[in-house]
């Protein structure tokens, strides 16, 4: 549903949205957020009584972590709990295609009293940094490709996962990259995926199968980067829904299987004039722009502080291993897909730089918003990026944190980071990193009982 929030009158607003509910004969309304780890919460209502409510969640819901544990932070703020307004964004509303009964989804932005953002929300911090941008009389844009693998369904979690069985009977194998009998395999899972996209406005692109077994890529056609967010938080589950409709999984996991590749979030970005409407990568000439070169040398020089968002789990880690199309260093080129920031090759107007660093399981409002940032911080300080790598970068040395841990502690060190993305949200993130990491430590792993349980 196309409808403009920020103008007219609330009234306005209800009768549109009357009409739409009232149109597609809506029963229930979802009204959800996304959290610090990207997943849905919120309330279902009758579509009668929805836009009756005042809409409230605990503020608590944005110090859990994926594990249900909550995050410790100094003040009392959090042990009284106080109720958050929320406030529908109907230009997010859309049908939801796989329920029995008629039903809509829209995201809902969050406030303290008297209207104050909730900062530290996702969709917030990413409106945060694209403000700096739009204070600056730029706009950029994003274009991502969502990896995610399709594997058996799997009930116990002391079991590894298991490639799927396509329309042939067969287990999926790796080594299929860009296979279309591969592809085909799945097709009444990728034809739900296509039209639950088309039923929720998601401007999924191209599908193409990928190096692990089961693993498939969709590509997003670029625009704006709140917009591409929503789409890629509505999208996994959309994934989901539909690999559950055939009796499979689809996973957005970074690492999900052993020996093969993970999967990503890859992030193009260019950054255009809003007045003029012209690409700031590019000069006049077609040349390269001090921007364009700003812009890379601001994500190798803040990424790897900010690698806890690009890869927010220990299974993350796992992911950045060499030689498995993933990078391991912040280096750029010109078409190297070694590397960690990748420049496509494109005429002027399309000029643009690809951050491969961002796995699948990030939450798309703070990967975006980090690489974002990240840019930005180069174009303001004018800051000039290293050499463009025309070899492996897979040789040179490991640029990135290899553990959670570490990564951590590079973010709660960085005074940029907590001046950009603000202090509350940093110390709130990485304390629920910290108590998923401590959850996590608890666990006895396979790899401790087969190697030390009779040999120490």
């Amino acid at each position: 549903m196309s409808t403009d929030s920020s103008s007219g009158a609330r009234t306005e607003l209800q009768i549109q949205t009357e009409s739409w509910l009232a149109e597609h004969r809506i029963d229930e309304v979802e009204a959800v957020i996304p959290d610090m780890a990207g997943v849905p919460r919120g309330k279902f209502f009758p579509a009668r009584k929805f836009l009756r409510h005042n809409l409230r969640l605990p503020e608590s819901v944005f110090l859990q972590g994926i594990t249900g544990d909550y995050g410790e932070v100094p003040g009392d703020l959090y042990d009284i709990d106080p109720d958050l307004h929320l406030e529908p964004d109907y230009n997010t509303l859309r049908i939801v295609p796989w329920t029995n009964e008629p039903t809509a989804s829209v995201i809902v932005d969050c406030y303290r009293r008297d209207r104050v953002p909730l900062n530290h929300a996702p969709r917030q911090v990413l409106k945060r940094i694209l403000k700096l941008y739009e204070d600056k009389g730029w706009k950029p844009v994003i274009a991502p490709e969502v990896e995610f693998y399709l594997v058996k369904q799997n009930t116990d979690p002391d079991y590894p996962l298991e490639a799927p069985v396509g329309r042939a009977g067969r287990k999926e194998t790796a080594g299929r990259m860009y296979s279309i009998e591969s592809v085909n395999e799945f097709d009444p899972i990728i034809e739900d995926i296509y039209d639950y996209c088309d039923a929720m406005e998601i401007d999924a692109d191209s599908l193409s199968h990928e190096d692990g077994a089961g693993q498939l890529e969709v590509n997003f056609l670029h625009g704006d980067p709140l917009d591409i967010a929503d789409q890629v938080f509505l999208f996994k589950r959309v994934a989901r829904e539909a690999a559950f409709k055939h009796g499979i999984y689809a996973t957005f996991m970074a690492k999900p299987m052993e020996g093969q590749p993970g999967s990503a979030l890859h992030l193009h970005q260019s950054v255009v004039d809003v007045k003029s409407g012209e690409n700031l990568f590019s000069q006049p000439d077609g040349a390269i722009s001090p921007l364009f070169r700003a812009f890379i040398a601001g994500l190798q020089k803040y990424v790897p502080d900010a690698l806890i968002l690009f890869g927010p789990y220990v299974n993350s880690y796992r992911r950045f291993t060499r030689y498995l199309a993933a990078p391991i260093n912040v280096q750029w080129g010109y078409d190297n897909r070694t590397v960690g920031l990748r420049v496509p090759h494109s005429d002027a107007a399309n000029r643009r730089v690809e951050n491969r660093i961002p796995g699948a399981d990030v939450n798309p409002y703070l990967a975006i918003a980090a690489s974002l940032a990240c840019g930005y911080m180069g174009m303001i300080e004018g800051l000039e990026p290293s050499e463009p790598l025309s070899g492996s970068a897979y040789k040179l040395e490991q640029g990135l944190a290899r553990d959670m841990f570490a990564a951590l502690d590079l973010m709660e060190a960085s005074d940029p980071l907590h001046e950009i993305f603000g202090r509350e949200f940093v110390q709130l993130y990485c304390a629920i990193k910290r108590v998923e990491h401590e959850t996590y430590f608890q666990v006895i792993s396979p790899w401790e009982r087969e190697h030390l349980l009779l040999n120490v």
